[in-house]
């Protein structure tokens, strides 16, 4: 019979998540750090942001496809605003006044060493 794969059998190759540093303010994205969302909001809170993060996201996609600029830039402000509810963007949401490292390549931050010990 062989080993044939179905879209019944679980793929062993499933992508890992990305890693989230030790006080869990970011993800690590191809050597970048991103922030997460704050993790204060509720599920229900949260799950409403997402929800309006990935219409505003669709909403760029389609103003892109119809070349329909003043529609992408009202749905850009969108997932900006939704970004900044979520703590994604905008001021941390921590509070003990460590610095944001947003979008910084991990080798250049703090979280280096860290970073290189999972390897």
């Amino acid at each position: 019979m062989g080993d044939k794969v179905t879209a019944m059998t679980p793929r062993a190759d499933k992508p890992k998540p990305p890693p989230t540093t030790p006080d869990g303010r970011y993800l690590v994205v191809e050597g970048r750090l991103w922030r997460r969302s704050n993790p204060a909001l509720g599920p229900r809170q949260r799950a409403l942001l997402v929800e309006a993060l990935m219409h505003a996201r669709r909403d760029v996609g389609r103003a892109l496809r119809a070349g329909d600029t003043r529609a992408e830039r009202e749905a850009r402000a969108r997932v900006h605003r939704a970004k900044v509810a979520l703590g994604e963007r905008g001021p941390p949401w921590w509070t003990d006044g460590a610095p944001d490292l947003n979008r910084r390549l991990v080798e250049n931050t703090p979280y280096a060493g860290w970073f290189h010990a999972l390897r």
